[in-house]
C-alpha cells in the first residue's frame, strides 16, 4: 500500500514507519519536526526507495492538500501530535492548535481527497486515527474496572482534552461525510527511541546522570504500559481489518504503579551498569501533577476480537529490552537531549532540570 503517516519521527510514528518500509509499502512522512521528533529516528529506512518524506506542519492546509495530490495514498494513519501533558499544563494552546486544528485539517483534506477517488479505491481507502486512552479520564486505585470503546470520554488534562475533541472531530467526519475513518486508544507506550521527558527514558537516563529521579506525589498513580512495537501492530491491524466508525482500544494488560516501575528500572541498571550503589537511591518525591489522573487501564477484547490482535511483550522482558536498548545508544540519547530549546516545564520550575520531568 501507499501510507501517509504524520508525525513519522516521532516514538510510535517512527517505529509504524520502519515497520511499513520493512514490509513493502510505500510510506511518506509528514512530519514537522518538533523537538520531540528527529529524523535519526526513521534512520533505518531513510534511504529506502520506498520512503520519503516532507517537512510540514498538519495545520498547513495547503501543504496537507499538496501532499495528499502528490503521493495519492491507499490510506492514512494520523499520529502528529503534541503528547506531553505537563506542557499542556504549561501551555495549552500548541495543544489546541496541533491536536485539535491540525486533526480537523487533516480529516477535511482526507475527505476533498477520498470524495474524487474512483470506486474501488474510496471503498479500500482507511483514515486511522491514533489517539490515547487519557481522554477516558480516571479510574480509581482499587478494583479492577477498565476503559471499554463505549466508556464516555472524560478527559481532565488540556493534552487529554485536545486528543478528545479529536476523536470527535473524526468520528464527526465518518457520520457526516461517510469519510472511512477508524478511532484507535492505547495505554502508555514505551520501548526504544522514546523522548526522555516520558517516565521511563526519563528514569534511565536520571539515573545514568547521578541525577534525582523526580516521581509526582507518591507515586501510587498507575498505568498500563504497551510496547511500542505491539502498539504498531495494532495500528496496522486496524488499517487492514478494521471497521469505519468503530473505535478499538490497545493496552498492554501490564499495569504497574509509577513508583514500583521507577525502581524497577533502577534495578535493572543495577544489574547492566552497575554505580558503586542503587541507582533507586535518587527517586526524589515531589509536588504532585495538578489534575493527576489515578489510574487508566483499557479492555482490548474488541480489538481482539474484530482484528485479532493482543499485546506479546511482556512487561519484564520489555523494560529489559528497552534499558539495554538505551544503555546501547547513548549517544543518540545525547543528541536528542541537547536538541531541546523548549520552554522549562513544571518539574524543569521545581529544580529538577529540564529534561527530568516525571510525566505518564
Amino acid at each position: 500500500m501507499k501510507l501517509l503517516v504524520t508525525g513519522g519521527a516521532g516514538f510510535i510514528g517512527s517505529a509504524l514507519v520502519r515497520r511499513l518500509v520493512r514490509h513493502g509499502h510505500r510510506v511518506l512522512n509528514l512530519d514537522k519536526l518538533t523537538y520531540s521528533g528527529d529524523p535519526s529516528t526513521v534512520a533505518e529506512v531513510a534511504d529506502s526507495p520506498l520512503y520519503s518524506f516532507v517537512h510540514a506542519d498538519i495545520t498547513d492546509g495547503e501543504a496537507v492538500r499538496a501532499a495528499f495530490q502528490a503521493f495519492r495514498p491507499d490510506g492514512v494513519l494520523h499520529l502528529a501530535a503534541e503528547s506531553h501533558v505537563d506542557r499542556s499544563i504549561d501551555g495549552p494552546m500548541p495543544f489546541v492548535q496541533t491536536n485539535v486544528v491540525g486533526a480537523v485539517v487533516m480529516l477535511q483534506a482526507a475527505q476533498e481527497y477520498w470524495q474524487d477517488l474512483e470506486a474501488a479505491a474510496k471503498t479500500d481507502f482507511r483514515f486511522v486515527h491514533v489517539s490515547t486512552d487519557e481522554v477516558y479520564g480516571s479510574l480509581a486505585l482499587e478494583g479492577d474496572d477498565r476503559f471499554t470503546e463505549t466508556t464516555p470520554r472524560a478527559p481532565t488534562s488540556p493534552y487529554s482534552a485536545s486528543k478528545a475533541a479529536a476523536d470527535h472531530f473524526a468520528r464527526a467526519w465518518f457520520h457526516t461525510y461517510g469519510l472511512p475513518v477508524i478511532i484507535t486508544n492505547c495505554s502508555n507506550n514505551y520501548g526504544p527511541y522514546q523522548y526522555p521527558e516520558k517516565l521511563i527514558p526519563m528514569v534511565i537516563h536520571s539515573a545514568l546522570a547521578g541525577q534525582p529521579i523526580p516521581i509526582y506525589g507518591q507515586g501510587l498513580n498507575v498505568r498500563d504500559w504497551l510496547y511500542v512495537d505491539d502498539h504498531v501492530t495494532g495500528m496496522i491491524a486496524a488499517l487492514e481489518r478494521g471497521r469505519p466508525g468503530s473505535n478499538y482500544n490497545f493496552g498492554g494488560n501490564a499495569p504497574m504503579a509509577n513508583l514500583a516501575l521507577a525502581r524497577r528500572l533502577c534495578a535493572l541498571l543495577d544489574e547492566f551498569h552497575p554505580a558503586g550503589a542503587p541507582h533507586d537511591r535518587l527517586i526524589t518525591h515531589v509536588a504532585d501533577r495538578p489534575g493527576h489522573d489515578l489510574r487508566y487501564a483499557v479492555d482490548y477484547g474488541l480489538a481482539t476480537a474484530e482484528l485479532g490482535w493482543t499485546p506479546t511483550m511482556d512487561l519484564e522482558k520489555g523494560l529489559r529490552t528497552t534499558v539495554r536498548w538505551y544503555l546501547d545508544n547513548s549517544a543518540w540519547c545525547l543528541h536528542i537531549r541537547t536538541k531541546d530549546k523548549a520552554g522549562m516545564t513544571v518539574g524543569a520550575r521545581q529544580g529538577l532540570g529540564r529534561v527530568a520531568q516525571p510525566v505518564d
